[in-house]
């Protein structure tokens, strides 16, 4: 070793706490990725993409709910449209690929739900609340 080089920090304990927690954040998606529950969402997702008949009924779902957007934040919806609305919703939801996403998606909500309560529980600090709504 010259007298100009750096010796290379590979202990833990000589890092900065910055870069700890990059480190252990950058596991942490690892091990979320290689998850089953995160698995399976992709494979669903996929599915889900690959699946004209569900998207073409998500489609028609969500071009009801784009027309009639104004009234149902008014609550003034037509009783027939109201039905036909409720119709192409449970003409999406009832796709076998869109049942299995939904699925899948809630699997991994709860996965990522209880990895931060262990956060939470491990910093003394409530990281959903800390971090807002739409975090996880």
């Amino acid at each position: 070793m010259t007298q100009n080089s750096i010796p290379l920090q590979t202990a833990t304990e000589t890092l900065s706490p910055e870069v700890q927690v990059h480190a252990a954040a950058h596991a942490f998606a690892q091990a979320l990725a290689e998850s089953a529950e995160f698995q399976a969402f992709e494979q669903a997702a996929e599915r889900l993409r690959q699946d004209e008949t569900a998207q073409q009924a998500i489609l028609a779902y969500q071009n009801k709910q784009q027309s009639l957007q104004m009234m149902l934040r008014l609550n003034a919806v037509s009783p027939q449209d109201q039905a036909e609305f409720e119709r192409l919703q449970k003409g999406f939801l009832n796709q076998p690929s869109v049942a299995a996403y939904l699925q899948a998606q809630e699997e991994l909500n709860a996965l990522c739900q209880a990895a931060a309560g262990l956060l939470s529980e491990r910093i003394g600090l409530s990281y959903t609340a800390a971090c807002g709504p739409g975090c996880c």
